[in-house]
């Protein structure tokens, strides 16, 4: 196993943290109950939404989306390449079809509400937008063209915990938004997800389906507010358990804080990367608070990647590519999709390490094995 002396992603977890987690397994409770339901609580409140529910993985949160959505057989919904794959899994498993759509440019990594309007058809159904690093990209253009064109703007918010464009959380501008717990993100218990929306119906129907269907809960069944249950349609289980909804809402408590840190180290590393010829993504716009979950570069075209990759792998720094397009991949290959900008900004980009508790030493020492990587490969072309 490698260890890094600056990993890419780094959690501390603090002792009050722990302390809340062991109080929940001495409670004898562990399944989805009163600790879920206060988190769910919090996060809705924390983002101004009217609806939040936990589930058991970002994952499960999107297909929940989806399926609440109405998204099925015959619909398009058009998505980003760049994305994590679990974006357009998603789809698949609804039984859609993901239609591909380019990004903006090398500088702005998110979805092209121009190339959005190019790739509707007939059959488009829902626009499944990607805040790419917490940005808020095109959001407002999004909404208003979802709006116009009488389409189902859905988010995956994964990234945006704590984004806030004009005041409005990131993840609320659409029918729903769909967040991750997942280890590496700004909130992080390890595995989690949860749905967010404003609609009445669409939160009852993610509730039901999140837990197989049934019309009550264990739950509900334990306190003696129902004996039975019914079985309204096939649902799944992805259920939040009980002391990561504690971990979850402990750590929610200091997510603006560790966000703030994060900018404060995103601004650090756009200065310190000035000098080098390369672009550092994801501009500053009016407006927006962002989550900062990602610090990422374009490599002039003529430096090698992976040597790069390589050298700062030697020096103990590790780095991550986000992402290899999907369109690409085995499982979803689109030959014939023309996504030159997609293509080019996967070949060039790097992602470099960010977490709250990266040190400025641990940050210099990135930049400075980056410049010598770099400049080498400038020197010997």
């Amino acid at each position: 196993m490698t260890v890094w002396r600056v990993p890419l992603a780094s959690l501390v977890l603090h002792e009050d943290d722990l302390a809340a987690v062991v109080e929940t397994y001495r409670s004898g409770w562990l399944t989805m109950g009163p600790r879920t339901e206060e988190f769910e609580s919090d996060f809705a409140r924390y983002v101004g939404a009217r609806h939040a529910v936990a589930v058991s993985s970002g994952t499960a949160a999107l297909h929940l989306m989806c399926v609440a959505a109405g998204i099925g057989p015959g619909d398009e919904v058009i998505v980003p390449s760049l994305t994590f794959v679990a974006t357009v899994n998603a789809v698949v498993y609804a039984g859609a079809s993901p239609i591909f759509a380019d990004i903006a440019s090398l500088k702005e990594p998110w979805l092209s509400a121009e190339a959005v309007e190019a790739a509707i058809t007939p059959s488009t159904r829902a626009v499944l937008a990607m805040p790419y690093g917490g940005h808020a990209g095109e959001i407002e253009t999004l909404a208003a063209l979802c709006a116009r064109r009488r389409l189902t703007l859905l988010e995956d918010a994964a990234h945006a915990a704590g984004s806030r464009l004009h005041g409005r959380h990131l993840g609320t501008f659409g029918a729903v938004g769909a967040f991750s717990l997942f280890s590496n993100k700004n909130l992080a218990v390890g595995e989690g997800g949860i749905v967010v929306t404003d609609d009445d119906n669409l939160a009852a129907t993610i509730r039901a389906l999140r837990s197989h269907g049934m019309t009550t809960l264990t739950w509900d069944r334990h306190r003696g507010h129902a004996a039975s249950y019914d079985v309204v349609r096939v649902g799944y289980n992805y259920r939040l358990d009980e002391p990561r909804s504690t971990l979850a809402a402990m750590r929610l408590r200091r997510l603006d804080a560790e966000n703030a840190q994060r900018a404060r180290l995103d601004e650090r590393y756009r200065e310190l990367l000035e000098p080098l010829n390369l672009i550092v993504t994801m501009p500053a716009i009016d407006g927006l608070a962002p989550s900062h979950h990602l610090v990422t570069v374009v490599l002039p075209d003529s430096v090698d990647r992976e040597r790069v990759r390589a050298h700062l792998a030697g020096e103990g720094i590790q780095t991550s590519v986000h992402y290899p397009p999907v369109h690409l991949t085995a499982a979803h290959l689109r030959p014939d999709a023309d996504l030159p900008v997609t293509e080019e900004y996967a070949r060039r980009a790097l992602t470099l390490p960010l977490y709250p508790h990266l040190s400025d030493g641990e940050q210099d020492t990135v930049v400075n094995a980056l410049t010598a990587a770099v400049s080498y490969d400038q020197v010997s072309d």
